[in-house]
């Protein structure tokens, strides 16, 4: 009887977090540990233990992730002001050709967004996109939803976005091998994506060169600095190295990290093991960014305000994810997640529970960053029980919350007001684009983590 009380303490956990940061506005900082502080104390543990486990929980979960997070927003702001995201996607649209340019804006909104956040991607891309769509006499509609579900996937499926970040921090699952798996999920998931781009704007036209107008709605931070001349561009390769040479460094840092040792124990594989930390390649990645911005432009401006600037960015998301790891602390300390993994187990529902989960979130409340904490909080008592907790299963875990975090985005999601007034849609067409689409990347991704689980776990 006990453990049904948990279940529903659980529950209300859930629902108070999700009504007091949609209805009432309050801050998810403050509604996780708020939370936090409910479970705690009211499925029976003394005061002294429900502080110690939220603090445990806060500073473990700072002290795996919270470089890694901050390292990550600076790179993504040095990359939007240097102008780099531009010579991105004029790169992969010479790469692809103008014929099949949807799908080249699919693919640059990929690669953009696995730094830089999904709204301030679009808003940086949403020129470009306008343009070609217009050059190729096809609707904005078509563009517009190709681009914004290839910012969202990289968005919620591979580091170091905070969201994956976060998950993997807290689950402890191997942030490389989440980066290998989350790029095989990504790919078919941009491919379904990009079918449906082209089949919805058949039946909705979406004149592209019918000017934008102003919306309070799109949401705070999201106009992006002044892009930078042509003339202080990047080349193609230094743009390219901020993203490529700390997910490459991570991934190799994981091979080394196998139980077979395949690169050898020795120096050589010490120095891997080092350069592979997030927190080692990340911090490689930001002094690659610095090479974007051109000499005459760098600084105390670069080094000092447009880093402070990504800090700002990173302060919130790493409040919100150490308040995550207080309320996962917390559930660890009751026995809630032995119980409800024995009952889960008998529903058998597997690797669709954190789908389910993180979708109810991000419907809810909006934040995929937020579904995606929360989620991982929620499920790390539950993975022994579930059989997720070895090998990877908080690998596949992950990659669930991420497929859930995007489905779906409507009305109380900001990424939905940005996309749909840089895209000059009406809310009957927003919904019809950007709601649906999300729900096609999101069912289409949670499929495709079933299929890995088949032959990984």
């Amino acid at each position: 009887m006990y453990g049904y009380f948990l279940s529903a303490l659980l529950i209300a956990a859930i629902l108070f977090i999700v009504v007091s940061t949609s209805r009432w506005k309050l801050h998810p900082f403050l509604a996780l540990l708020l939370a936090a502080f409910g479970v705690g104390l009211f499925s029976g543990l003394p005061g002294s233990e429900t502080v110690t486990a939220i603090t445990d929980g806060f500073g473990g979960t700072l002290g795996s992730i919270g470089i890694v997070i901050a390292a990550g927003t600076i790179i993504g702001s040095l990359l939007e002001k240097s102008g780099s995201t531009k010579v991105i996607a004029e790169l992969v649209i010479r790469g692809i050709g103008k014929a099949r340019s949807a799908l080249a804006m699919s693919l640059t909104g990929a690669i953009v967004s696995i730094p830089v956040f999904c709204d301030s991607g679009f808003v940086i891309l949403s020129p470009l996109n306008r343009s070609l769509a217009s050059e190729t006499k096809q609707s904005l509609a078509t563009f517009a939803v190709a681009l914004s579900m290839g910012l969202y996937t990289t968005h919620v499926f591979i580091p170091p976005t905070p969201g994956p970040i976060a998950a993997a921090g807290t689950l402890e699952a191997d942030i490389g091998s989440v980066i290998l798996l989350g790029i095989a999920v990504t790919i078919p998931v941009i491919f379904v994506t990009y079918l449906f781009a082209n089949y919805i704007g058949r039946q909705i036209y979406i004149d592209p060169d019918e000017p934008v107008t102003s919306d309070s709605r799109r949401g705070e931070g999201t106009t992006p600095e002044q892009p930078a001349s042509r003339a202080h561009q990047p080349t193609p390769v230094t743009a390219l190295l901020p993203i490529l040479v700390p997910m490459l460094l991570i991934a190799l840092g994981s091979i080394a990290a196998l139980p077979s040792a395949p690169l050898g124990e020795g120096w050589g594989s010490a120095v891997i093991h080092f350069l592979g930390d997030p927190n080692t390649a990340l911090i490689i990645g930001v002094f690659l960014a610095f090479r974007t911005i051109h000499r005459e432009r760098r600084g105390s401006r670069v080094y000092g305000e447009w880093v402070g600037e990504g800090l700002k960015s990173a302060g919130t998301i790493i409040l919100i994810t150490g308040a995550g790891g207080a309320f996962g602390s917390v559930l660890r300390a009751t026995e809630i997640g032995g119980f409800l993994g024995q009952l889960l187990a008998e529903w058998n529902i597997g690797i669709f529970l954190p789908f389910l989960i993180a979708a109810a979130l991000k419907t809810a409340q909006g934040s995929s960053t937020v579904a995606i904490i929360t989620s991982a909080s929620i499920m790390l008592p539950l993975l022994p029980e579930a059989g997720m907790a070895e090998g990877l299963g908080p690998v596949l875990v992950t990659l669930a919350i991420g497929a859930g975090a995007m489905t779906v985005s409507h009305a109380n999601d900001s990424y939905f007001w940005v996309v749909s007034q840089f895209s000059g849609m009406n809310v009957s067409q927003a919904y019809r684009l950007q709601t649906i689409g999300s729900a096609v990347a999101g069912v289409t991704g949670i499929m495709m983590v079933f299929l890995l689980s088949l032959f990984l776990l």
